[in-house]
């Protein structure tokens, strides 16, 4: 979702009280520079944005006259979604590795993506794993705590980007057409959660991830 940071004179006030206009513009100014390097250097918002100045597009923030407003429009899709497959990877079981580099990333329910800049702003993001394994490691039966894997890297983010993103642990069931391995038709006895038992293969692990609006 683009994510707005929007500087208004009303916002300022007590700061820029008593001060010529020019004064007031050139504070507005150095302010929403300072707090868009603040954001991006902190891990909070992408490099990448569109800003508007007294709804100018690419206008310079120096460009600010009161009372208008200067809004910096952050495309965050790629470092939310980034940020996520390296936790998920991290608290991986690593083994050989193959387990690590089997995330996939779903948009709109629909297509596996991998350029993340091009992912719509209002969509709906699911992050699974294509491994026919997948659910014992979130339920700790690969060398990895009950519900650590998913569920806890879903926490870690959620307060990260508090705020910006919702980010909610599922176990899914995935349609076919989605991966060449999935889904997964259960052998035996099957698994012991609902959706799986309902539909003979196997539900997955997952977190999905959406835009606070």
């Amino acid at each position: 979702m683009a994510t707005g940071f929007e500087f208004f004179e009303r916002d300022l006030r007590i700061a820029t009280a008593g001060l010529e206009p020019e004064e007031i513009n050139r504070t507005v100014a150095a302010f929403a520079k300072s707090e868009v390097r603040r954001v991006i250097a902190e891990g909070l918002a992408a490099p990448t944005y569109v800003r508007f100045v007294n709804a100018v597009e690419g206008a310079a923030e120096d460009s600010y006259r009161a009372p208008g407003a200067i809004v910096y429009e952050f495309t965050n899709w790629a470092l939310v979604v980034n940020a996520a497959l390296a936790e998920l990877q991290k608290r991986s079981p690593r083994k050989s590795g193959r387990f690590a580099s089997s995330f996939i990333v779903i948009a709109g329910g629909r297509s596996v993506v991998a350029d993340f800049t091009k992912i719509r702003s209002d969509a709906e993001i699911i992050i699974t794993n294509f491994q026919p394994y997948v659910r014992k490691a979130e339920v700790g039966m690969l060398g990895v705590a009950e519900r650590y894997l998913f569920a806890g890297t879903a926490r870690v983010m959620a307060n990260r980007f508090r705020g910006a993103f919702t980010f909610t642990s599922k176990f899914l069931d995935v349609p076919a057409g989605i991966h060449s391995g999935m889904p997964y038709r259960l052998k035996g006895h099957g698994s012991n959660d609902r959706i799986s038992r309902k539909s003979g293969v196997l539900s997955y692990p997952s977190i999905i991830i959406n835009p606070v609006n």
